[in-house]
């Protein structure tokens, strides 16, 4: 493990931000931390730029640290929780044997979205508002959000916090508004870390800020060199921009760009066998931003693998099974490698598990350690090549559609050709479903249903809502405020009266 994260980890404990006033009071995994003032940071930033370095690795830390969400909850495990939470209310992960309960009532029952008491509300809310307060912690030491950092180390630190600062709100946005809606208020926005609490405000703003944030954070990360895949580097920043407009919708050909922008920085599509190999090395060369996962981070059955994998000591190695969406599994076709990552023996408890796409590399069902050694990923170029595909076919450009559509598909069969006859809904059609298909598991179908406004139709191997069509607007598939911040934010409680 790197300098980076043995500091990282210690210093994640100075962040302490949540977005209201009722959680300093509520979470006992606060006793005794204590945060930075503004003033306090940027005095020490002015001694020394590595104490902000070192915070902004703290915030990094919290996007894989377990109770990120406030909960003790084997669900609460970082950003990648919410790739599960997401994956589910798309229904192209179903729970298919549910022995512990994990997701059953409050996601794949769709309970938690229709009841603001249910904690998945608050668990969300509280994991992506804590990055944004660790990252404003950044940038206040930093001088504040509208400072410009005098020297490239301090806009490199700018640059990363800003970007994450904007990938936090867009979850946010895509959590909690059913769909782009620029009057609709829907969020408090908080860029400094004093302000205690704050009104709603509207979609606009919130995507305002994201884009500004954005604009800089590439500005900033021009010629930065990152140590280890888990920092933002500029190509990450265009590929979270990419999504921003993509959700926003209103310039499809800016978001094509960034799109391709972000393709630019060096990194190659996962090969067909590379797509089979278990997604446990952010080594690969496809994947753009992701974590070293190993002994000294020291994480085990609370985690994405401990949710995901048969081959870990986890919940599907001993009754929990998460499979694909058996009419998702029947559009694949025969000769396509992507039809490999998922074990298809009818009437078995495995059937329809991705055995061959995420597992450990030792693949020993229940493990060899109870300690996790494969790694996270978050964003891969392939997510930009479709998602390249898309914009450029909402633009009106679909020769560069097809061009970006087929550099993916061609990877997975053997004849891509059909692409070059398709245009109009059948292509964006096209380009939604091999995004479902490549992003499997990896928490990007629910953005992706948001953005094409699809209905799912939910297979058989549900446990809930078998055959059931549910549109991406539906009340079911967005979390609601939660009771605390309703009951504690003044604002608003006053907004919501």
């Amino acid at each position: 493990m790197n300098k980076f994260f043995k500091f990282g980890l210690l210093s994640v404990f100075v962040i302490t931000g949540f977005s209201c006033g009722d959680d300093f009071l509520e979470d006992p995994a606060l006793e005794g931390s204590a945060s930075l003032t503004s003033s306090q940071l940027e005095q020490a930033a002015a001694v020394d730029p590595g104490v902000t370095g070192a915070l902004m690795s703290g915030v990094y830390s919290l996007t894989f640290t377990t109770g990120t969400g406030g909960t003790g909850g084997h669900d609460d495990f970082g950003h990648k929780s919410y790739d599960v939470f997401s994956d589910m209310l798309s229904s192209d992960m179903a729970l298919s044997v549910s022995t512990y309960g994990w997701y059953r009532a409050s996601i794949t029952e769709m309970q938690a979205p229709l009841d603001f008491t249910f904690g998945d509300n608050r668990q969300v809310w509280r994991y992506y508002y804590r990055i944004v307060r660790g990252c404003n912690e950044v940038i206040d030491g930093l001088g504040g959000t509208d400072a410009v950092p005098a020297n490239a180390e301090g806009k490199y630190i700018m640059g990363q916090a800003k970007a994450l600062r904007a990938h936090a709100y867009f979850y946010l946005t895509q959590f909690y508004q059913k769909e782009y809606d620029a009057a609709e208020e829907i969020l408090p926005i908080y860029t400094d870390a004093i302000t205690p609490n704050g009104p709603k405000v509207t979609a606009a703003e919130i995507y305002d800020l994201m884009e500004k944030d954005l604009t800089e954070a590439i500005t900033y990360l021009d010629g930065f060199n990152r140590s280890n895949k888990t920092e933002i580097n500029k190509s990450v920043a265009q590929g979270i921009y990419a999504y921003v407009l993509g959700a926003r919708g209103t310039d499809p050909l800016k978001a094509h760009n960034m799109a391709v922008a972000a393709i630019s920085g060096g990194y190659t599509l996962m090969s067909a066998t590379e797509i089979t190999g278990g997604f446990n090395n952010v080594a690969t060369p496809g994947w753009m931003w992701g974590v070293d996962l190993n002994d000294e981070i020291g994480l085990g059955l609370v985690s994405w693998w401990g949710q995901m994998d048969y081959y870990s000591y986890s919940y599907p190695a001993f009754g929990d099974a998460k499979s694909i969406d058996d009419g998702l599994f029947a559009q694949i076709p025969a000769n396509d490698a992507r039809k490999a990552q998922f074990r298809n023996n009818p009437g078995a408890y495995t059937h329809l598990m991705p055995l061959d796409k995420f597992y450990d590399s030792d693949k020993t069902r229940y493990g060899t350690s109870r300690i996790v050694k494969a790694d996270y990923v978050y964003m891969r170029v392939a997510e930009m090549h479709l998602l390249a595909a898309e914009m450029g076919a909402r633009a009106g450009n679909e020769a560069a559609a097809r061009t970006y559509l087929k550099n993916v598909v061609s990877q997975r069969v053997p004849d891509a050709s059909y692409i070059d006859a398709l245009s109009g809904n059948a292509l964006l059609d096209e380009i939604y479903l091999q995004t479902r298909i490549e992003l499997w598991g990896e928490g990007k179908s629910y953005l992706a249903m948001k953005r094409n406004r699809a209905t799912i139709t939910r297979g058989t191997n549900h446990l809930s809502f078998v055959g059931a069509s549910i549109p991406y607007n539906d009340e079911r598939l967005t979390f609601e405020i939660p009771e605390g911040e309703i009951q504690f934010n003044p604002f608003i409680s006053t907004q919501n009266n």
